[in-house]
C-alpha cells in the first residue's frame, strides 16, 4: 500500500532548492539571481530557487527511475489507474499522444464533432481519418451534450475498422454521457475507449459527483488538474488500465510532444495536488458542493435567470450525470447575450467566469473558491438584473440562437492532407465551397467550427461572423480578425 501522504518529487525539489551550491547549469537566471526585478517583486525569488532542470536527484520525465516515478505511481493509486504519466504541456499533448498511441497513418477513429482542438491536432499529427459523430443537442437550451451509446453502436457497425473511440466527458457545461455503455460497446470491438476527462479530475473524490472516467470502463483518460484541482496552469495526468493500449507507445508519443526541458514547478504541483486530494478530497470536494449549490439556489430565485441543473436534462438522450460543481447560468431572459453579460459582469462587477456563449455563462466552481466569491458572484447577478436588463433579445438575436444546429460539415480531405497541402489565403468572401486548410473555433470552449479538410459552407461563414459580431473570440487560425481564410490551393 503507498503512502498518500508522501510527496517525492515536491520534496526533492524542496531539497535542491534549499542547497548551498554554485550552479552552473540551465535555466540561466541561476536559482533566481539573474531574474529581472519586475518579475522577482511580482513573484518573488524562492519560486526562481525552485525552477530547477534535471539535476540527478530530480529523475527524468522521460525515464523516471526515481521521484518522478514514485510520484506518478502515487497518482496511479490515488485516480485508479494501472498507470499515470505527468503532463507539462497540458491536456492537449495528453489527448495527442493518446490518438498517436492507437492510430496511424489511414486508421479510422470515432470522435465527437464538438472534441478539442487538440484532438484535430492529435488527427493532423497521426494521419488518422475521423469517423464525426454529431452530439445530442438540447435545442431549448441550446446546448450540444454527449454522443450517445447509439451513435457509437451505429459508427462501428459502419467502421468496423475503426482503431478507436474518443468522447469528451464531461462536457464544458458539466453534462455527462453514459460513458459505461460506450465502454461496453466499444470493447465489443476490443478497441480502446478514450476519453478528454479535462475537466472531470474531482470525479473520484466524492460520492456525488459523476462516476471517474476509468470507473466507466475508459482505457484511457487525459485530466486537467489545473482546471479543477490544486495544479498549476498546464499540468495534467494521463492515466490507462487494462491492456488494450500499448504503454511504450504512450511514452514514446508522449516524448514527441512533451518539452525536453520540463518544468519542475509543474510536476511538483502535480504531485502535491495528488497528496491534497488523497488526503482531504473528501472534505474538499464537500465545501464545494455547498458552495456551488448555494450559488445555483440564490442565481435560480433571480428574475430572469436560470440554471442548468439535471431535471432539465432528464430527457437528453443518454445523459447520465451532471457535475454539481459546474455552474451554467441562461441570461436571455434579461435580454442579453451571453457575451454582453461576460463583458459586464467582468468589467463593472469584478466577476469573471469561465466562458461565455450565445445564451449563457459557465462558472468552474473548485476547491480555490470561498464564500466570499460565491457572494460576489450572486450580487454581480442581482445589480445585473436591476440595472442592465433590456426587455428582450432583439429578433435578429433570436434568430441566430440556434444557427449552429444547422451548419453543414463535409470532410473532403483528411485533417492531415489539408494541413499540410499547398495553400493560399484568400478573403473570407471567397472562401465559399473551397477546403480549409485550418483551424477555425470560437475559444472557449476551442471546439473547432472549421478544421482542415472541411468544406467551407456560407451557413459556416455567416455563423463565424455573428459569433464575432456579437462579442465572441475566434482563435486557431491565421487571421484572428476574420477577414480572410486559408484554403487549400
Amino acid at each position: 500500500m503507498l503512502n498518500q501522504n508522501q510527496t517525492p518529487l515536491l520534496d526533492a525539489l524542496k531539497a535542491n532548492a534549499a542547497r548551498p551550491h554554485a550552479p552552473f547549469y540551465t535555466p540561466g537566471h541561476k536559482l533566481g539571481e539573474g531574474i529581472s526585478q519586475p518579475l522577482a517583486d511580482l513573484l518573488g525569488k524562492a519560486v526562481f530557487r525552485a525552477d530547477l532542470t534535471e539535476l540527478t536527484d530530480l529523475d527524468n520525465l522521460f525515464a523516471p527511475q526515481g521521484v518522478i516515478q514514485e510520484a506518478q505511481q502515487l497518482a496511479a493509486a490515488a485516480f485508479d489507474a494501472s498507470q499515470t504519466w505527468f503532463l507539462v504541456n497540458g491536456s492537449t499533448c495528453g489527448i495527442e499522444a493518446a490518438i498517436l498511441a492507437t492510430c496511424g497513418m489511414g486508421d479510422k477513429i470515432i470522435l465527437p464533432r464538438n472534441v478539442h482542438s487538440s484532438a484535430i491536432a492529435g488527427l493532423i499529427l497521426s494521419g488518422a481519418i475521423p469517423i464525426f459523430l454529431n452530439p445530442e443537442y438540447d435545442p431549448v437550451l441550446d446546448i450540444a451534450h454527449s454522443i450517445t451509446p447509439n451513435t457509437v453502436q451505429s459508427a462501428l457497425i459502419q467502421h468496423p475498422d475503426a482503431k478507436a473511440v474518443l468522447t469528451v466527458y464531461p462536457t464544458y457545461y458539466g453534462v455527462c454521457g453514459d460513458l459505461s455503455a460506450i465502454a461496453n460497446i466499444t470493447h465489443q470491438y476490443n478497441i480502446p475507449l478514450l476519453v478528454d476527462e479535462a475537466h472531470g479530475a474531482h470525479f473520484a473524490f466524492h460520492p456525488e459527483l459523476p462516476t471517474p472516467a476509468l470507473a466507466a470502463g475508459a482505457d484511457l483518460t487525459v485530466q486537467s488538474i489545473h482546471k479543477v484541482l490544486g495544479a498549476m496552469t498546464q499540468a495534467s495526468m494521463l492515466h490507462i488500465q487494462g491492456n488494450r493500449i500499448d504503454c511504450d507507445r504512450i511514452s514514446k508519443a508522449l516524448q514527441l510532444l512533451q518539452s525536453t526541458s520540463p518544468s519542475y514547478l509543474l510536476l511538483a504541483s502535480l504531485d502535491a495536488a495528488r497528496q491534497q486530494m488523497a488526503l482531504h478530497g473528501k472534505m474538499l470536494m464537500s465545501r464545494t458542493l455547498q458552495l456551488a449549490d448555494e450559488a445555483k439556489t440564490r442565481i435560480s430565485q433571480i428574475p430572469g435567470l436560470s440554471v442548468l441543473v439535471m431535471p432539465q436534462l432528464e430527457e437528453c438522450l443518454g445523459f447520465v450525470a451532471l457535475d454539481k460543481t459546474r455552474l451554467t447560468v441562461t441570461v436571455s431572459g434579461l435580454g442579453l447575450t451571453g457575451f454582453e453579460v461576460d463583458e459586464i459582469l467582468d468589467e463593472k462587477l469584478g466577476v469573471t467566469a469561465e466562458f461565455a456563449s450565445l445564451q449563457h455563462l459557465t462558472f468552474i466552481i473548485s476547491l480555490g473558491n470561498t464564500p466570499a466569491d460565491i457572494e460576489q458572484l450572486v450580487q454581480g447577478f442581482t445589480t445585473l438584473a436591476k440595472e442592465y436588463r433590456r426587455s428582450n433579445l432583439t429578433v435578429k438575436n433570436q434568430v441566430w440562437l440556434n444557427l449552429d444546429r444547422t451548419l453543414d460539415y463535409a470532410l473532403q480531405l483528411s485533417p492531415r492532407e489539408a494541413f499540410f497541402a499547398v495553400s493560399e489565403i484568400l478573403p473570407l468572401t471567397q472562401t465559399n465551397k473551397r477546403i480549409c486548410a485550418e483551424i477555425v473555433c470560437p475559444y472557449p470552449p476551442g471546439i473547432p467550427v472549421l478544421m482542415p479538410g472541411e468544406v467551407i459552407t456560407k451557413s459556416v461563414l455567416e455563423y463565424l461572423q455573428q459569433i464575432q459580431a456579437m462579442g465572441g473570440f475566434i482563435s486557431g487560425c491565421n487571421d484572428i480578425s476574420l477577414k480572410t481564410l486559408k484554403v487549400v490551393k
